[in-house]
């Protein structure tokens, strides 16, 4: 077992695994010998998803969950650890929704508590839960799913950038925390993926119209990011900034923020409602 590649032959929770990054951690991980619990609030699209690795010759199976509920991510561990016979060795906190296209004072409050509930709460709870029980294993791994908007803070994605850039706070203390203990922490942090979360977010018409064609045209596909951070994780790499504009946006921040923030203030006018 020395030396054994922590994506290789786990044993893995993926969240919101019914679809888009999700769905392809779950396939990527059955491909390299693992088995998957398919979690999803979607119970019928993480059962579709447990077919494809069926199908394939692969061990999986599906879990409605939603990761807001803090019960319901601690029935999930205890689940996956009677499923696998197993201690879990990997989890993936990928459950996420996207929403954008309104400036800060006219986004509800439903919409922030519905993003926060789902991209911040959700991944806390995943890494309350699994964290000490990795810790106590000796090995492991978790990949958090933020963005490039968890550094970028573009205009119009308050809640989002909020949620995401929390994400990565809490990626970056776990990593502190579990050095030295052989478990991995690894942020992944993508501009645009090929994933179904423009249509399933709460983003006005035109907006979304916008975000769908630099998705089609930008876009990575979501097998090609789980592949890269699969891999990334097994070298105990943090940051996983998959695209070009990823690790552009990254050093623009870093090495001249007034420049970029004076830039994306005029991005916020040109994208500001009228």
């Amino acid at each position: 077992m020395f030396g054994k590649k922590i994506s290789r032959q786990a044993s893995a929770v993926v969240t919101g695994a019914g679809s888009g990054i999700g769905r392809a951690f779950a396939l990527e991980l059955a491909r390299r010998g693992g088995r998957v619990l398919c979690a999803d609030i979607n119970l019928a699209t993480a059962q579709e998803t447990a077919a494809m690795i069926s199908a394939s010759g692969g061990q999986a199976w599906a879990l409605g969950c939603d990761v807001g509920v803090l019960d319901q991510v601690e029935a999930m561990a205890a689940e996956a650890e009677r499923g696998f016979g197993a201690p879990v060795d990997l989890v993936i906190n990928n459950a996420g929704v996207g929403i954008g296209g309104r400036p800060i004072g006219e986004i509800s409050i439903e919409d922030w508590q519905w993003t926060v509930n789902v991209n911040m709460w959700g991944v806390v709870h995943g890494c309350h839960v699994f964290a000490p029980k990795l810790r106590a294993l000796g090995r492991g791994g978790i990949i958090n799913v933020c963005s490039t908007a968890s550094f970028a803070a573009a205009p119009l994605m308050g809640p989002y950038n909020l949620t995401k850039a929390a994400v990565l706070a809490l990626s970056e203390t776990l990593r502190a925390e579990l050095g030295g203990t052989g478990i991995h922490v690894t942020a992944l942090c993508p501009t645009f993926v090929k994933t179904n979360i423009v249509q399933g977010g709460r983003i006005p018409t035109s907006t979304s119209k916008v975000a769908q064609r630099l998705m089609e045209w930008t876009g990575r596909s979501p097998e090609s990011v789980a592949v890269t951070t699969l891999n990334a994780l097994d070298r105990n790499q943090l940051y996983v900034l998959p695209q070009i504009d990823a690790r552009l946006i990254w050093r623009l921040k870093r090495y001249a923020p007034v420049s970029y923030s004076r830039g994306s203030g005029l991005m916020a006018r040109f994208m500001a409602p009228h």
